[in-house]
Formats: C-alpha cells, structure tokens, sequence
C-alpha cells in the first residue's frame, strides 16, 4: 500500500511532477504517494471533458449502462482489498468500510439501471387550448454541461460514486475531485472505468490540492457543481458562481426524537442501541450521524442509562479488527477539535455521562446531558462520536426542538403511531425524516439532502441524473391528434 498512486486525466493513467503523501489516521504510517496534477493537465482535463460532452450525450444508452455495470460487478469482487484500503486511509473500522464497498456496488448498479430507463421523454397533447390544436409537445432531458464533482473524506468511496454514477447514467462528462485526505478510493474507481468504452475525455480524477480549486470552481466550461463537504465552503462555492447549478450537500447535527408512545424495554432497548451504534460509526463523521437525542420525559429517565450502557459497549480500537466500533478521526487535529468542544459545554454546565478523553486522533465515545444552547457542540456539526441528550414535554415541544437549528438534513422518530409520524414529515425543517429510527438512515437510491444550512438539491442517483439535466421541450404541428 506505500505505492506510487498515478491519477486519471481523460480516461488515461498519468503522474504529475509532485507528489503527497496519504496517511493512516490511526498509526501515522505511509498509505501511499499520490501524484498532483500540474496545471497544464489539470487544464487538459477540463478541454477534454467540454470537448466530448455532446458526443457523450449522444452515447447511447446501453453503452453507459454498460460501464456502469461493470463497474458495479468489478467493485464486488475487489470488496475486500477496497476495504481494506479505504480503512488504511481514512481510519474507518473495517466492517463499515465493507458496507461501504457494498454500497458502492449499489450505486452503480442503481445507476446501470436508471440509465436504462432515463429520458424516455415525455408527450403531452396541447389541443386542450383552442390554439394547440394539433400541436404535441414531446419533453426530453439533456445534460447541462460537464459536471464538476467535489467529494469528501468521510465516505472516501461511496460519495466518489454518488457523484460519478449519476454523470456517466445522465451523459455528463465528470471531473471527479477526491478529498486530499483520502484520495486513494476514488482513485480505485479510475482503474474500473478505465475498463470499460466510455469516450475517452468523459471523465477524469484528478487529487487537485484544496487551495487550487477556486479556478476550477470559475471555469465556464464546467457549468455543473456537486459539493460534499462543509458548510463553509460550500455556500462560499455556490456564492462565487452565482450562475452556475450547485449541488450542496452540507452539514448537520441530527437528531432522534424518542416519544412517549416508545416506552417498552423492548422499544428503548431499540432505541438505545441505534442511538448509540450510529452516533459512533464512522466515529462520528457522518453528515446525519446522531448528534441530539430528544426524549419526552415519560420515558427520559428510563431511555438514559440504556444509551450510557450501549455507547460504553462500543468497541474502540484499531480499525483493521473486525471488532471494533469505532476507529479514529481523519486527524489529530479533528479529534483536538472536538475535544475543546466537550471541554467548552463541560466548563458551561453540562453533565459528562461517559467518554470525553482524547488519544491522539482517537476521541472516545461521548454522552452528555444538560448542554447550555449557546456552547458550539449544540449548535454546530461535531463531526465526532458525541452525543448529546435532552429531555422534553411531549411531542410538539419535541419537533420544536429538531428544528431550533440552522441544520436541516435528516431526523429519527421513534413513534408507532401513524399519526405522529405523518405531524412530523409535515412539521420537521428537514430533508428526511426516518420513522421507528435514527437520522442515519440512507438508501442510496432514495432522494438525500437537506434544507436551511444543510445544502440545496438532492443526491440518489435519480435526483441527481435530474440535477444534472435539464427539460427541452419539442413541439410538432400539425399533428391528427
């Protein structure tokens, strides 16, 4: 794994004068050396994506369909060596980066499929006017350009393929951008596509340092923006180019809402274990891990020592050991930053339940309760294995307190009551609401983004074939409708 790794520019394998070095997050060692585009290539890139993108449109459709397939079956036989290095250099705990692999193939086997069926157009008669009369309007999808793909480090993997599936499905050409922390997943996807008859210039990889994105974001040739990542800096992308289409998905701080009606062992037992299990995986670094618990006070008392119980049995350690939980943070500096945060709501007030030490890039599991609503951990993302709970009384103080926040991505009810579940998809600021669970909850397949500070647009491969295309409509006359 302490390789040279080259890039992808225009469907071909190639180095840069530099490299950088890509680490372990749990033991510092060299993952390996990655080459950065220079950027005379970077700009090859881009002339090549813009200049195939109508040829691309025009591929038909079995052809994409095709590669995605591929793509899909050759990521389910290489499950575990992918898995094995996305943990190496991201930290994740080896079963979750298994289900992540396993995501992936789903991904692009939605894709496969939605290529397949995408675009079929759409007739609609026009001589229900007086004026339309033997007039049909037929509407069909067409990309918007070359697509412009920025992935995190979080999902080194899956959110690479959330942004290349749907391009390839809808005919964009796509520049992918891997987060320079973990670069070497996405690069694995290169080696796939590489595999396939996709026009050559349909897509590139490039490992772009963070400080060299601001020209890539301005050219006009890439009309497209995918962003996953903070808040921060993907409302400074959408700000900068006004006129081009964004995709955000950005941060949250969900919550899990346990109701009065959940009040079995059985049903806070449930709870406990799902609170507990996902506001931990990933350690954490999930975009709708679990960050706010918010119980009704019949059954607070009860729900609190169950979470303490399942968050103290979290398996911690080194994350190639199929027992562990939780691995470490990204950085050291991500976990010193979560550290001062507890520090701060501790010195405010709070009451630390469990966790709460820092060692190295590793931040152990973490439950506190009475949490003042002005200190940083109540209203921003953590980004870490710290969870917070809160008591309430009854529903509607409940909902009010999911959406006392700027975030707005995803929410967990855990409710039976059919009533209930529909008050909260109507009343919840959020872009998903996960009934009988927590807010971690994705199908990949399903629509996924948020609403406020959370972002803007949908991802799941369909809503992002549509986000990426726009209607053209066709009128004929004449017509003996």
């Amino acid at each position: 794994m302490t390789s040279t790794h080259a890039f992808w520019l225009a469907g071909r394998q190639v180095t840069g004068e530099d490299t950088f070095d890509v680490t372990n997050p749990w033991n510092g060692q060299l993952v390996g050396k990655v080459g950065m585009p220079t950027d005379a290539q970077v700009e090859e890139a881009v002339a090549a994506a813009y200049a195939v993108r109508d040829e691309f449109a025009a591929t038909p459709a079995h052809v994409r369909a095709a590669a995605l397939d591929h793509v899909s079956k050759r990521l389910a036989e290489r499950t575990e060596e992918i898995a094995q290095l996305i943990s190496a250099e991201n930290g994740k705990p080896i079963k979750w980066a298994r289900g992540e692999v396993g995501r992936a193939v789903s991904v692009f086997r939605f894709a496969a499929e939605e290529a397949r069926r995408f675009n079929g157009g759409e007739a609609q008669r026009l001589d229900t006017d007086a004026g339309g009369q033997g007039r049909l309007a037929f509407t069909r999808r067409f990309p918007k350009g070359v697509v412009l793909g920025i992935a995190p480090f979080n999902f080194p993997l899956n959110l690479c393929a959330h942004k290349v599936a749907p391009a390839i499905a809808a005919g964009a050409p796509i520049i992918l951008k891997p987060a320079p922390a973990t670069p070497l997943s996405g690069l694995i996807l290169g080696e796939l596509l590489a595999e396939t008859d996709l026009p050559a210039g349909s897509w590139s990889i490039l490992p772009v340092a963070n400080d060299r994105m601001p020209a890539l974001v301005q050219d006009e040739r890439l009309p497209v923006i995918s962003f996953t990542g903070s808040e921060k800096v993907g409302y400074a992308i959408m700000d900068s180019v006004p006129r081009k289409h964004c995709t955000l998905e950005l941060g949250g701080n969900g919550a899990a809402v346990v109701l009065a009606d959940y009040a079995s062992d059985e049903d806070l037992d449930w709870a406990a274990s799902r609170i507990a299990t996902f506001s931990n995986y990933q350690g954490g670094q999930s975009c709708i891990s679990v960050q706010r618990v918010i119980a009704d006070a019949s059954v607070y008392e009860r729900l609190l020592p169950r979470i303490v119980a399942a968050v103290d049995a979290q398996v911690t350690g080194d994350p190639s050991d199929p027992k562990t939980d939780v691995g470490p943070l990204v950085s050291e500096d991500a976990a010193k930053r979560v550290e001062s945060w507890v520090q701060e709501a501790v010195e405010a007030g709070a009451t630390l339940h469990i966790g709460g030490k820092r060692d190295g890039a590793s931040y152990a599991p973490t439950v506190l309760t009475d949490v003042p609503a002005e200190v940083t951990i109540s209203c921003e993302e953590v980004f870490g294995p710290v969870l917070t709970v809160q008591k309430v009384e009854g529903e509607a103080e409940a909902f009010a307190a999911v959406n006392d926040s700027k975030y707005g991505l995803q929410a967990g009810v855990f409710t039976h009551d059919l009533q209930t579940a529909f008050r909260a998809h109507r009343t919840l600021e959020v872009g998903g609401v996960v009934v009988g669970d927590v807010p971690s909850y994705r199908a990949d397949q399903m629509p996924y983004g948020g609403v406020k500070q959370s972002g803007v647009g949908r991802e799941g491969v369909k809503f992002a074939m549509d986000d990426y295309t726009y209607e053209r409509v066709l009128v004929l006359t004449g017509l003996a409708l």
